[in-house]
């Protein structure tokens, strides 16, 4: 898919170039937060989290280095990294819980139908879990946000051999680990992963 006309620098200065960029990739944002996150609140939050990062980085955008998409991946992971972090950060349900907007009951709806869909991507998530960091990395970009590798390796930073390498023993580690899991591991979940092979 093209980029936006100016990349993301020309859509942080134009409100309209930023709505057609927020439109484009509004969907592709709400189903990568609803795949690591089960509530509807948190999802609605981090995904305007996204955009507002966007604004705030977007002058950081090299074509040279990746898509227009492969960049907003790498924005994606690390809001979603900074909320896991808080979220360990804090000891008491009401703190988590203070600052949240209210959402419309349509809001939640929608929200609880984009986890319901997204919740096999989710237990695929969960069996990553095991996996070096790095490789499990490649493997959530490419198998499950559906990212080419070199869109993958320019939202890690690195080289299209590393992740490809990552890929590849990310994908051996599963599918050693389906072969020895109960059949119900085996499901679309896992195999969705691990290339099919599983």
């Amino acid at each position: 898919m093209e980029g936006i006309r100016g990349g993301p620098q020309a859509a942080a200065r134009d409100p309209e170039l930023f709505e057609e960029f927020y439109r484009r990739h509004v969907d592709a944002m709400t189903s990568f937060v609803a795949r690591r996150v089960a509530d509807p609140h948190t999802v609605a939050d981090l995904t305007a989290e996204i955009f507002l990062a966007v604004l705030d980085s977007a002058h950081t955008y090299r074509p040279g280095r990746g898509s227009e998409t492969a960049w907003l991946y790498g924005i994606a992971r690390n809001v979603v990294s900074s909320e896991r972090r808080r979220v360990a950060r804090e000891t008491a349900r009401e703190r988590r819980i203070s600052g949240r907007r209210l959402l419309e009951p349509d809001d939640i709806a929608r929200l609880e139908d984009k986890l319901d869909a997204q919740s096999p991507g989710r237990r695929a998530l969960a069996a990553l879990e095991r996996l070096p960091a790095g490789e499990r990395a490649v493997l959530e970009l490419v198998a499950v946000d559906q990212l080419t590798v070199a869109e993958a390796a320019a939202a890690l930073g690195i080289s299209q051999v590393a992740a490809r390498v990552r890929l590849h023993r990310a994908r051996k580690s599963l599918r050693a680990a389906a072969d020895a899991a109960d059949a119900d591991l085996r499901g679309t979940s896992l195999s969705c992963v691990t290339g099919g092979e599983a």
